[in-house]
């Protein structure tokens, strides 16, 4: 009876770790008791990094982004930024927020000052479920490596979404995003933009490339949203970007 009752609490335990991943795409759908109606706002989260992608859903147009890492103990969530288009200013503090669960796919995250709340997309995985960042990219033929430091450009794939951002913490400079959803599947990598910072007008567009991964990096093969032919390279941002 005694090993029963070990393995039915341990499956529990097992079970409620598993629900409450906290990794994976979610969508705001409230902000201090209002519910979101005019925009949308993805948050990806994975390998202790996320990022969000805000817009206007009736014309696409560009909002704010913003991310960076994060920690979750328990109910203590703590976030430094590495970018906001919004604030900054608060590139680079830590900020403290208190999270709670509601059931297995929605938390609401909060402040003295601010709630919002999350509810999951998926938390679907694949091949190239992670959180990377660009390390090499061809030129006239060539590779051309490249350390990333202050300036890097990031991008964030998990739940069947994407994002990048580039960026220069240091300077509190953003470059620009855009994400969507993606499938990665038998070397084909296939994106759905759904919002762009720089031009709203690619929102809809599907880009489609070849992909493999290899010693751990993301080889990354096709044509950018203008036609141009690219050759990227990717790695886990936790083993490139060293501060």
């Amino acid at each position: 009876m005694k090993t029963s009752f070990l393995f039915l609490t341990v499956f529990l335990f097992c079970g409620i770790v598993s629900a409450q991943n906290f990794e994976g795409s979610w969508k705001l759908i409230q902000e201090n008791g209002d519910q979101i109606e005019n925009r949308e706002v993805i948050r990806i989260n994975q390998d202790g990094y996320f990022a969000y992608g805000a817009k206007e859903i009736d014309n696409n147009n560009f909002l704010n982004a913003g991310g960076g890492e994060f920690q979750l103990n328990g109910s203590v969530y703590r976030v430094v930024q590495d970018f906001n288009t919004e604030d900054p200013n608060s590139v680079g503090k830590e900020l403290n927020y208190t999270l709670k669960w509601e059931g297995d796919d929605q938390v609401i995250i909060s402040n003295d000052s601010h709630t919002e709340v999350w509810q999951r997309v998926s938390d679907k995985k694949d091949d190239l479920t992670r959180n990377w960042v660009i390390t090499g990219r061809e030129r006239n033929g060539e590779m051309t490596t490249m350390t990333p430091g202050n300036r890097r450009t990031v991008k964030i794939l998990s739940g069947g979404r994407f994002q990048w951002i580039a960026f220069n913490s240091a300077s509190k400079e953003f470059s620009g995003t855009g994400g969507g959803t993606y499938s990665a599947e038998d070397g084909k990598y296939i994106e759905s933009i759904e919002f762009f910072s720089r031009d709203n007008r690619r929102v809809g567009a599907k880009l489609e490339f070849d992909y493999e991964v290899k010693d751990g990096k993301w080889h990354h093969k096709g044509k950018s949203s203008k036609g141009d032919p690219i050759y990227e390279i990717w790695s886990p941002y936790k083993d490139a970007y060293k501060k």
